[in-house]
């Protein structure tokens, strides 16, 4: 299933990204109707990318910046063997946390600020029903 969701990720445009979920939910439809069901639930969630500029699809829809820190967080883990209780483990996981944090911030960026910017041209339609949010904080 991983291998028929990357080829939806994979696709040149928006029209052919829908297209594309659409050939993997019919699919799925035969095999697996409660997955396909989910996933076209999700559907509006699993396209979100496609609002944003082509350059950067293949950074948001990633997950390898998640995947390097869980090895990060398996390699410290490891390093210790056994804690002595579970408050231990959560302030070593915390402390690695943070760190990634304060790095992600300060110097390495997954996305650059030239493609930020160029994401922030491109205001994404919200395609539910809530309201917009104030915009000022009002006391």
């Amino acid at each position: 299933m991983a291998t028929l969701l990357r080829t939806v990720f994979e696709q040149p445009d928006s029209e052919a990204v829908k297209a594309q979920l659409r050939h993997v939910l019919d699919a799925l439809e035969a095999k697996f109707p409660k997955a396909a069901a989910h996933l076209d639930t999700a559907q509006h969630d699993l396209l979100a990318f496609t609002a944003f500029p082509r350059e950067i699809w293949r950074q948001i829809w990633s997950h390898n910046p998640q995947e390097r820190l869980n090895k990060e967080i398996r390699r410290r883990t490891d390093v210790v063997g056994i804690f002595p209780d579970r408050t231990a483990l959560i302030r070593l996981v915390c402390a690695v946390l943070c760190e990634q944090n304060d790095e992600w911030t300060e110097s390495r960026r997954y996305m650059g600020l030239d493609l930020l910017a160029k994401a922030r041209l491109h205001p994404i339609e919200s395609e539910t029903d809530e309201p917009a949010l104030p915009t000022e904080l009002t006391a």
